[in-house]
Formats: structure tokens, sequence, C-alpha cells
């Protein structure tokens, strides 16, 4: 690893506030990237932009086109052609079975899962072509790449996730825009927690949370530096020939 190796690109980091967001800012701010901020919480936000000496704090939802739109505008303006873009603003929605998920819940969970991905990528294409090239990583899941039975609705986000990001990847790879996405199993972080709190009364919590460590052949949940460290990698240098590629960072839950 290269303290420098994102030193005068700016980035662009949706799901800022907290978790996996959050540490890939953390990262990219450590290793010289110029940051910009995207988060709902503008609390989270503070706190992300505290370790970020430099970067600008924008409040906004992903799933808005005016908000994202804004954000890579005024990274333009303030910064300089966006290089760099993660796209880490993500929901659970409901963890019941697909029949009992509401029509406004799985219309929600598409429009910032999927629908934000899309509109940030499409926010911030023009500035990357302009500039003759540049790195994306979208936020996708293990769950993208097999089905729940615990977050179905969530799977089948994710798992378009995965395909925007192939057919991303084919349709820009020869403008030097690579894109790829990872696909994190349980990682501790707020979202994993709002899984387990899901579940009910402490019997069934703690059940849960039981089942999904048992998924995993490393016998532990990920932390959210070791996603970032590998998002971190696809979008640098080092990852040059690689796009289009669906990364489990997972303990082994898929091998």
């Amino acid at each position: 690893m290269r303290e420098d190796r994102f030193t005068g690109q700016v980035a662009l980091v949706t799901g800022a506030g907290s978790g996996l967001g959050r540490a890939t800012a953390l990262g990219l701010a450590r290793e010289g990237a110029r940051l910009l901020l995207f988060d709902r919480s503008a609390e989270g936000l503070a706190e992300t932009a505290a370790g970020c000496p430099g970067a600008i704090a924008m409040v906004g939802d992903a799933a808005s086109a005016a908000d994202i739109g804004g954000a890579a505008i005024r990274a333009m303006a303030e910064l300089g052609p966006v290089r760099l873009l993660v796209t880490a603003a993500g929901m659970l929605g409901p963890a019941v079975p697909l029949a009992q998920v509401e029509e406004a819940d799985w219309d929600r969970l598409f429009a910032v899962n999927v629908k934000g991905t899309w509109l940030a990528v499409r926010a911030v294409l023009p500035q990357m072509q302009a500039a003759g090239g540049g790195s994306i990583v979208a936020f996708a899941s293990t769950a993208g790449l097999a089905g729940s039975a615990t977050l179905p609705a969530y799977s089948a986000s994710k798992g378009a996730v995965v395909m925007l990001t192939r057919s991303l990847a084919l349709s820009h790879a020869a403008e030097g825009i690579r894109v790829n996405c990872v696909c994190p199993g349980s990682i501790e972080t707020p979202m994993l927690e709002a899984t387990f709190a899901a579940a009910g009364d402490d019997a069934a919590r703690t059940a849960r949370e039981a089942a999904f460590r048992a998924r995993h052949p490393m016998l532990r949940f990920g932390r959210a530096e070791e996603v970032s460290e590998t998002v971190l990698f696809l979008l640098s240098g080092a990852a040059g020939f690689i796009t289009g590629v669906a990364l489990p960072v997972d303990g082994g839950r898929l091998a």
C-alpha cells in the first residue's frame, strides 16, 4: 500500500456518513484524495469529514437526481473533475418474505440501492470522459450473488447492482473508465446490527446472529476496513486491468 496513490485525484463517495462508506472515505483521504462526501445524515457526514482534511460534505438523498447531480457539479467546481466514484449509499429494506414486502418499501429500496447507483454514475461519467478515464466501485453484496431468505428484496436490488456494474464496464472500457463492485458478506457495521435487531426479541436476535456467523467459513464477521481496503485496490492503478468484476469480501462464504 502506498500512502500517495490517490494524491491529486478527486473522489465522490456516497453513503459516506457511516459504515463502509465512511471507512472508504477515510482510506481515500489518508492516501491523498480530494473528497466530496455525500450522505443523508449531516451528523454522520460531520464525523467522517473530521477525518478527511479539506473534504466537502454535502447532505442529500442518493435517490434524488437533483441532489446527486448537484454533488457532482460542486465537486467539479471546487475540487476538479471526479475521477474516482464510490457508491456506498444503500439500505436493507424489510427483512420479511417477499410476498409480505410492501410496494412502497420495495420502491424505496430499489430507488436507493439501484437507482442511486445509476444516478451517481450518470452524474460523474461526463467528467470522467472529459478527463480521459476514471474508476468506479459500486457496493453490491454477497446477497446479490446468492439468494437470501432473510432479505429477499435486498438480494434482488443488489443483484441488479451487479448486472449494472458489468454492463457499465462493457460500455465504458474503451474510454478508460473501469467499473467494478464489491460484494461484502456480513460486516460489522450499523447495517448488520439493524439486520439482527429486526429479528425480534433477544433469543431471535441471538439465533440470527449465530446463523449469519456460521455462513462464513472464517467463523467471524468482517471489519469495515477489510472492505474499504478492497475498494481502494479496485480504485487504484494496481487494478488497472480489472473491470466488470463483482468481488466477494466474505470470509469464504461463497467459496
